[in-house]
């Protein structure tokens, strides 16, 4: 890969609040103000932040359906000199969100990178958690297929890690018992609608969580902080 620093603009990756509109930064509202482009993930979404904060900018879509076709075109925006913010829905771009593919090609063309940090749900989970930091992994979208998700998990038994999942809200009580046999009855966190005005943090043993929730509907993304293995 090349270095940094060749003529042309400069591709932002932009954090956004993952639900509380106040935990916008300053310099994520002074960069999308002055760039020339932003691509979101879904336009509308972002075109709701965007004249909330006051911000009258062109957009672009970028997602998983497009990525690939999309990409060459940024970088190609990018090579002619104009400015553009990568942002995703909610929280920081690339954590399971797209984006992985622009930047790689930005590397490969020389062009400068600068992240602007901000809001994530995986740090925003672990830190209320309550469990090691010294150490953690994020492992994404728990699989929705049950013989895929008992195999994740049990590849995980042995893990001394802190362990980071997201999940859907219909799905956690399809999750939560195959966690419970394969990796026991652990103390695990459980945050949803993080920052927003329902938020809800719940801490204890697999089980206990399952017969707080079992007779609920929940609804909003679900961050799942599991200890590693002797690490409660």
């Amino acid at each position: 890969m090349t270095g940094q620093g060749s003529p042309g603009g400069t591709l932002y990756v932009v954090s956004t609040p993952i639900g509380n509109l106040g935990d916008m930064t300053h310099r994520a509202i002074e960069t999308l103000r002055k760039v020339d482009l932003v691509a979101s993930e879904d336009t509308r979404l972002t075109g709701g932040l965007l004249a909330h904060f006051g911000i009258d900018v062109a957009q672009t879509s970028y997602h998983d359906h497009n990525e690939r076709q999309k990409a060459p075109i940024l970088i190609k925006t990018l090579l002619g000199g104009k400015s553009v913010a990568l942002v995703s829905d909610a929280g920081t771009p690339l954590i399971s969100d797209p984006g992985y593919r622009l930047i790689n090609e930005a590397w490969e063309a020389g062009i400068n990178i600068v992240p602007i940090p901000g809001a994530s749900s995986i740090l925003t989970a672990l830190v209320a958690a309550g469990f090691p930091t010294d150490r953690f992994c994020f492992e994404g979208y728990l699989p929705n297929r049950s013989g895929k998700l008992r195999a994740t998990l049990e590849a995980l038994a042995s893990e001394r890690r802190t362990m980071i999942f997201f999940e859907s809200p219909h799905r956690i009580l399809k999750s939560l018992p195959v966690m419970l046999e394969t990796l026991g009855d652990r103390d695990i966190f459980l945050g949803r609608e993080l920052t927003k005005k329902f938020e809800e943090k719940i801490k204890g043993k697999i089980s206990v969580i399952l017969r707080q929730i079992e007779n609920r509907s929940l609804k909003g993304e679900i961050v799942i902080v599991v200890p590693g293995i002797g690490r409660e």
